[in-house]
């Protein structure tokens, strides 16, 4: 087999899959990239955005729409051209149950275990310790070591060191004594592992692991992280870290961002304040592209939220917010959806018919399967885009089938 066929091979493959996932309601980088709507307009937006970070510039954007006018597509997209322009990229679905927003040691979880690198399939505790096996000790004190005391909490500093370090070695006899009795060295990597993902960790083995990983500062505070901030501040650190390692920043995609404002008040108020400090951060940061999506029910509660409301503890009255979030987001960077028009869909079935042909390598009747595909389409208003492309792709394959018999 030739190259040539082998590429148009893997071509085709390519193409059935995005297809097969479509039918599915699912997405797929080869079809969110051939069948975006209004690309060219997020395109540019996203690029400049890019070129901002470039320049050390902070920005964000919040993708705005009703249920199906394409919010999670767009964010599909967003992850796909932030991989190809050499991000690190994240993306999670906000929940209330499994995600919440007013818990950043679970959102920062999340956000590492769906972390996905450029240029290889792998884990940021694996990425990092290969990127840092390959430094000297003298670069990593010099290069390294100052962005990590700048940039992290105590407790990811000393772990992102120790998993830079190897395990000190000990002979027989040493491990045979009561003073090196907590000397694990396989346990190390995976307690180091999960410390660095956001799991809770018991602190005294964390300790054992730091000791002899040669992290000689690991004593100066507490292991512990309390509150929103030491996840923010890690989220940011990050961030940079990634800028030295080679690539040009880290983009967090947030889906169902309207859950935020779908929790009791207390939780809310938490939520608010998460979400100014990551998009309006007193330290602002150019190494992070933070992307919500939210439906216009988020906005209205922001609006609705009654900001004098107060509570009492220990007779003292205790404001829920920290401030009116309604007046301090005016500056908020927002992309609008609206639905597309009829020429936009017309686009988009002409687009879809030139996908399903390529990838089962058929010829359509155009003419006939335009026309049966437009009637589906106006049997499906008001139904989710993705559910319409599902229906669309249905009735190329009846035509496909229809022309094989």
């Amino acid at each position: 087999m030739t190259s040539l066929q082998t590429r148009s091979n893997e071509t085709a493959f390519h193409l059935r899959r995005a297809i097969e996932r479509l039918r599915e309601g699912l997405f797929d980088p080869v079809a969110v990239r051939l069948l975006t709507a209004r690309e060219s307009h997020l395109k540019k937006i996203i690029d400049r955005d890019f070129q901002q970070l470039d320049q050390n510039k902070p920005t964000h954007l919040c993708i705005c729409g009703a249920y199906g006018q394409g919010k999670s597509h767009s964010l599909n997209y967003i992850h796909d051209l932030a991989l190809r322009e050499n991000f690190v990229t994240t993306f999670i679905n906000l929940d209330p149950r499994e995600i919440p927003f007013h818990d950043m040691r679970r959102v920062y979880h999340a956000l590492v275990a769906s972390m996905r690198f450029p240029d290889a399939d792998t884990t940021l505790a694996a990425r990092w310790r290969a990127w840092a096996s390959d430094l000297s000790r003298k670069d990593f004190e010099a290069r390294v070591a100052p962005l990590l005391q700048r940039e992290m909490p105590h407790l990811f500093r000393s772990v992102l060191t120790a998993m830079a370090q190897k395990t000190i070695s000990l002979s027989k006899r040493q491990r045979g004594t009561k003073k090196h009795a907590a000397y694990r060295p396989r346990e190390f990597p995976y307690l180091l592992s999960r410390a660095l993902a956001g799991d809770v960790v018991p602190v005294y083995r964390l300790r054992h692991a730091l000791k002899y990983r040669q992290v000689d500062f690991y004593n100066d505070t507490s292991l512990t992280c309390k509150g929103a901030e030491p996840y923010l501040q890690v989220i940011r650190g990050l961030g940079r870290l990634f800028q030295l390692m080679g690539y040009r920043g880290w983009v967090l995609l947030f889906d169902e961002g309207e859950s935020i404002s779908q929790v009791r008040v207390t939780s809310r108020s938490r939520s608010y304040q998460n979400l100014d400090q990551m998009l309006f951060s007193a330290v602002p940061s150019a190494s992070i592209y933070p992307v919500f999506a939210f439906t216009d029910d988020f906005f209205q509660k922001v609006d609705e939220e009654e900001y004098d409301r107060v509570r009492i503890r220990n007779e003292e009255e205790i404001p829920y917010f920290e401030k009116d979030y309604a007046s301090a987001w005016t500056d908020m960077k927002h992309y609008l959806l609206r639905d597309l028009s009829a020429k936009e869909w017309h686009a988009l079935i002409e687009k879809l018919m030139h996908l399903h042909a390529k990838a089962y390598q058929w010829q359509p009747l155009k003419a006939a399967v335009r026309r049966e595909m437009a009637q589906r389409l106006s049997h499906m208003q008001g139904q989710e885009t993705r559910y319409r492309l599902k229906g669309l792709v249905d009735e190329l394959d009846l035509a496909h089938q229809a022309q094989i018999l």
